[in-house]
């Protein structure tokens, strides 16, 4: 990682676990005040291990679901493959979490002195009613992973520093073209005026040779006294026994040029 992706990821961290613990104080706020509205008499502090063994519990598993995330990612895998994993990774990532949830919630009552931890028997298909509740968890843990791991990936590109493109600018009545240098052909002379053959079209620019010459610099090579051929757009040249000759360029037009102008072989 470079250092923009490793504060990036701290980053990302940190208020990811921020946003776990605030959910958890939540949740057991929420719990602790709804138990007492329904007269049930169970000790806040079991009811707050309620919610951090279960946020321990899918922290432990959150580093494999990371991996997991980014293992299992288009093209790399094929859609149908990557949703088969996405669901074996559930229940696995269920089973754990209800696992350690359970192993720590004992430890806890038992180090408290409140007896037993009892998973089953409280609620009906305790392991279905957990499964559908770690399952949202799931998808959501899974998603923030899957976002955290694109922008940590799309910062490993530096933005470009590139220069844009050079452009001509051409007047045609009331629009003004931009072309960029290298959409240019060839431009030639015509009276007050120059011809620029851009593409398959022909614009009228109003300025001499020279001026226009100058203006473009290297990336365009006068061939004959009235006409400017871009260099890269050259494709072959033949020279005549007269000493003068032919430029084919890349759309395949044949320009004439004059032995005066011959570039160098």
């Amino acid at each position: 990682m470079n250092g923009t992706q490793r504060k990036l990821a701290l980053g990302f961290a940190a208020g990811f676990l921020l946003i776990i613990v605030v959910i958890m104080i939540a949740n057991a706020e929420s719990s602790v005040a709804d138990l007492q509205a329904s007269g049930a008499h169970i000790r806040p502090d079991l009811i707050w291990s309620w919610e951090w063994t279960s946020m321990l519990a899918w922290l432990s598993i959150y580093p494999l679901l990371w991996i997991g995330v980014a293992t299992f990612r288009p093209p790399r895998f094929s859609w149908p493959l990557i949703v088969a994993a996405f669901v074996v990774g559930s229940l696995i990532a269920s089973g754990w979490h209800i696992a350690v949830m359970v192993v720590l919630r004992r430890i806890y009552y038992d180090a408290v002195g409140q007896g037993p931890y009892h998973f089953f028997g409280i609620i009906d298909d305790r392991l279905l009613y957990e499964f559908r509740k770690d399952f949202a968890t799931y998808l959501q843990f899974v998603i923030v992973a899957a976002i955290g791991q694109w922008l940590i990936t799309r910062a490993a590109t530096p933005p470009s520093t590139s220069a844009p493109p050079r452009t001509l600018a051409v007047a045609d009545g009331a629009v003004t073209h931009l072309i960029p240098l290298e959409e240019i052909e060839s431009i030639a002379s015509a009276g007050n005026y120059v011809e620029i053959v851009w593409g398959p079209r022909t614009l009228l620019h109003r300025a001499t040779l020279a001026a226009v010459e100058a203006e473009l610099g290297d990336a365009f090579l006068r061939i004959h006294r009235g006409r400017l051929v871009r260099r890269a757009a050259i494709r072959r040249i033949e020279t005549d026994k007269s000493g003068d000759f032919t430029v084919e360029t890349a759309s395949g037009a044949t320009l004439r040029g004059s032995r005066r102008y011959r570039p160098a072989d």
